[in-house]
């Protein structure tokens, strides 16, 4: 949900922050003094375009940055989220998510799975005909899940075997360079005759060989103080040792010591000298070495990064060589592989489609119960599948969400709809309705109650109401029967100074709360319109 709101230089907002809660948040005030324009700044910030003339008069860049509570969902995201997204007019445009700049794209994806803004005629998400398919199924539920996704598996290998068929490597003439080419690479691998490890053992090797006059020295110098000197010195100490170990147990106990240290320093002077007589290399043996080196330096440049991937390559270039050279036989076995995928995936399809079917009937019933709630007995909301031949990411068929409105007339898209308060009436249906499948926690409504009044504007107040027990739900209204219902009122207003008009949010306290329902539904506050706003505050 939104926890925090800061906008900076949009329109005649000069600088302001809003807190919002969980639930109801509602929003009223002054015509004019900006409340769509707190809405199209959450809107930019969901990616939406932006005009430079909402840059407020005077000022460089407009601002706009908020903070997200999210509690782990399927999308694992947790946490607090801190979104913002600075305009100049210049045109330069930086979009930050937790401090990481994003493309306008990435954060336009990003913030579909936060926010879901719906004006007078738009919605982000339910207009969309290819999003129906995907409400349905969440209504469904875990029913259509283990097919749908025994379905997309085989979609996937159905899409990279029929990609393969369609690779012929070109004519006949085109096909013989190919295999040429991939019989010249896997000779060149073949006879090279690699071993895993011998680049690693080249390698050492090699370095012994560069610093052979170093090694010689030092080896030379240790295999003297070794078995000259430290044996000589180690001997004498034995000697010395052996007259005295009689005269008490520690002594018997150093010469034993001593005598290990100079077997030891013994067996390690014999090492020291079977280096020396390994560091006398030859010539030719080294010249070897390098150019088994640059050999397989080479090979790493054309078929892989190590020995073992080069042996890899080799291996693919056998099955491609394999596969070419038996063409016809290989694609006679794709199509049939082909052909038996598609029947495995239209008898999954039937199957997720008499299950949407069945389901459809069921979500039908209930948004058309909540039409008749929110007083339009007379529309009929329905499901429409078309099946077709294509595989589709989610099935054989297309759903759309059709609506009839007035008796009589023809069932038309959703997006179709013409009449604003009809549309909010829809919307909020299909919402209340799919409140459990709808993964965007933070709905938001730009009065959408415009065109309704009396009983309608009521329902539509109790439907935002319960749909807000589920998710957050900031709306702008000028309707009291709706901000009566609010969990959270707040009002926006406007002053001006030095010539310049500021935007005000304040969160109002229940009296407050009362005295704007009153304002809104007589135009000043009196004590009748106040009793009026208590009693509609009672109903809530």
């Amino acid at each position: 949900m939104v926890t925090t709101l800061h906008i900076k230089n949009v329109g005649i907002i000069d600088d302001v922050s809003i807190d919002f809660n969980e639930g109801f948040n509602v929003l009223t005030g002054e015509t004019g003094a900006g409340k769509t324009l707190l809405i199209g700044a959450l809107n930019i910030l969901a990616g939406g375009r932006f005009s430079k003339e909402m840059i407020r008069k005077g000022e460089q860049f407009s601002f706009v940055e908020a903070n997200f509570y999210v509690e782990q969902n399927e999308n694992a995201m947790d946490g607090n989220i801190i979104v913002s997204r600075e305009i100049h007019s210049s045109g330069r445009n930086s979009c930050k998510i937790n401090g990481r700049l994003v493309t306008v794209s990435q954060l336009k994806e990003f913030m579909n799975q936060l926010l879901d803004i719906h004006g007078q005629h738009d919605s982000q998400l339910i207009l969309e005909q290819t999003e129906h398919i995907h409400y349905l199924d969440r209504f469904i539920g875990s029913e259509i899940v283990e097919l749908l996704k025994k379905y997309q598996t085989k979609l996937t290998q159905y899409q990279a075997m029929k990609q393969e068929l369609k690779n012929t490597y070109g004519e006949e003439k085109e096909k013989e360079r190919k295999l040429d080419l991939l019989h010249y690479q896997l000779n060149e691998i073949k006879q090279a005759k690699l071993k895993k490890e011998e680049e690693t053992q080249l390698e050492e090797k090699h370095k012994k060989m560069q610093n052979v006059e170093k090694l010689k020295e030092n080896l030379t110098q240790m295999d003297y103080e070794l078995n000259e000197q430290a044996i000589s010195a180690i001997s004498n100490a034995i000697r010395a040792l052996e007259k005295i170990q009689d005269c008490g147990r520690e002594y018997s106990d150093k010469l034993s010591t001593l005598k290990n240290s100079y077997y030891d320093i013994q067996e390690l002077g014999r090492d020291i000298r079977d280096l020396q007589e390994e560091v006398d290399f030859d010539q030719g043996e080294r010249d070897k070495i390098e150019a088994r080196l640059d050999f397989i330096y080479g090979l790493k440049r054309k078929y892989g990064n190590t020995i073992q991937e080069i042996l890899e390559y080799g291996e693919k270039l056998e099955e491609e060589i394999h596969k070419i050279e038996n063409l016809e036989e290989y694609h006679k076995k794709l199509k049939v592989q082909i052909e038996q995928l598609e029947e495995e995936m239209r008898q999954i399809g039937m199957k997720m489609k008499a299950l949407r079917e069945k389901y459809s009937r069921i979500l039908e019933n209930k948004i058309n119960q909540e039409l008749k709630e929110l007083e339009m007995p007379n529309a009929t909301f329905t499901v429409e599948s078309n099946l077709s031949n294509h595989f589709y990411p989610s099935g054989l068929e297309k759903i759309e969400f059709m609506i009839c409105t007035n008796q009589g007339e023809e069932t038309k898209p959703l997006a179709k709809i013409a009449s604003g308060g009809e549309m909010a009436r829809i919307m909020l249906a299909i919402k209340h309705v799919l409140a459990d499948a709808d993964q965007v926690e933070t709905l938001i409504f730009d009065e959408i109650d415009t065109g309704i009044s009396g009983k309608a504007s009521k329902a539509v107040g109790e439907k935002m109401k319960e749909i807000s027990k589920k998710h957050q739900v900031i709306c702008i209204t000028h309707l009291p029967s709706i901000a009566a219902k609010g969990d959270y009122n707040y009002y926006i207003s406007k002053k001006i100074k030095d010539d310049k008009t500021y935007t005000t949010i304040e969160q109002l306290d229940e009296e407050q709360t009362i005295e704007e329902i009153a304002r809104i539904a007589s135009g000043e506050v009196t004590q009748i319109a106040k009793a009026h706003a208590r009693e509609l505050r009672k109903v809530s």
